[in-house]
């Protein structure tokens, strides 16, 4: 039974305790911290439902190295944007701004408690924040670029974006094509520079009406250790045989989601390139450093309230999620 108290806020009566139902939940942090645990925790005290987060769990097949929801969690709890594409699919984050909207909006309407639970920071600020993503280009365009990519080098397409568009330019680094290129493309498209059609890369944080935004962390050297653990988790779990499946299926170690971390590391080694020794020591180290620009991503965000994932018993956890800043 639900009390309605305002168009943003009900209180759900449930397990005999009274749990205050948001507009949205939202749990961020590096990885291997405890969002999932706690986002499940949450969902299923409060009547909830999960929005992934997560840029590789959106793709059909991996599973083990994107640390996917079981079935059991899925079956215990709404999972959404999981195993929603192909591989070969492309998903950006104008993409998921638009399914993941989409999906709150849903599980409201049905009086449910809609839980956002990921570690990929763009996807987070794209949902929350009034980013108005580019939706012009051209492949035409594109491959012309591509190809003088491929004739003059990178610095000679940085050189020309730093004449068309010098603040896009001043963020990119010199071979980071890939954007560089999208960036030419979006101003040749529309006659305007990309650094005037979004603001992604600006620090603008707008005030958020009843979303709780929760962030976990933990001592480095703890969650060092839980990186190193999850890691090798996931190997003895049958990520190589993953892999293995996935590129007799026909998926190509190019793909997007096969370039993310431990799919990767799987693939040299898989193609001859490391021993399975040096993979798993490579997929640790780029673990570690990648939940390290987790937290450096997340820490300049005013608005999440951080608590040490250590210290929090399941009833203080959801002390935090009721009311986050007095907790």
């Amino acid at each position: 039974m639900t009390l309605s108290l305002s168009n943003s806020v009900t209180v759900l009566k449930c397990r005999k305790e009274i749990r205050v139902l948001h507009k949205l939940v939202v749990i961020v942090g590096p990885t291997a911290v405890g969002k999932s645990a706690l986002g499940m925790l949450w969902a299923q005290e409060a009547g909830g439902e999960i929005i992934s987060g997560d840029s590789v769990q959106v793709y059909k097949g991996f599973t083990i190295g994107s640390a996917k929801p079981t079935p059991a969690e899925q079956a215990a709890v709404p999972h959404h944007l999981i195993d929603i594409l192909e591989p070969d699919q492309p998903f950006s984050a104008a993409q998921f701004q638009e399914l993941a909207r989409g999906a709150v909006a849903d599980i409201r309407s049905r009086q449910r408690q809609p839980i956002v639970v990921g570690g990929t920071g763009l996807y987070i600020r794209a949902l929350l924040d009034p980013f108005d993503f580019p939706q012009a280009g051209s492949q035409a365009i594109r491959d012309r670029w591509v190809d003088l990519e491929k004739q003059k080098g990178s610095p000679y397409l940085h050189a020309q974006l730093q004449e068309w568009d010098p603040q896009t330019a001043a963020k990119l680094h010199v071979n980071d094509k890939a954007r560089i290129i999208r960036a030419l493309e979006v101003y040749e498209s529309t006659d305007t520079p990309l650094s005037q059609q979004r603001t992604y890369g600006e620090r603008i944080y707008p005030t958020l009406e009843d979303v709780v935004f929760v962030g976990l962390e933990m001592e480095r050297a703890e969650m060092y250790r839980r990186i190193e653990e999850r890691c090798d988790t996931m190997i003895r779990q049958g990520l190589i045989e993953e892999v293995e499946g996935l590129l007799r299926q026909g998926c190509s170690f190019t793909l997007k989601p096969m370039r993310s971390i431990g799919y990767r590391h799987v693939v040299e080694y898989l193609r001859g390139k490391t021993t399975q020794q040096e993979m798993t020591r490579l997929f640790k180290r780029d673990t570690r450093h990648f939940a390290k620009r987790q937290l450096t991503w997340f820490k300049r965000d005013p608005r999440i309230t951080w608590h040490d994932a250590r210290y929090l018993s399941n009833k203080h956890i959801l002390k935090v999620l009721e009311n986050p800043l007095h907790s």
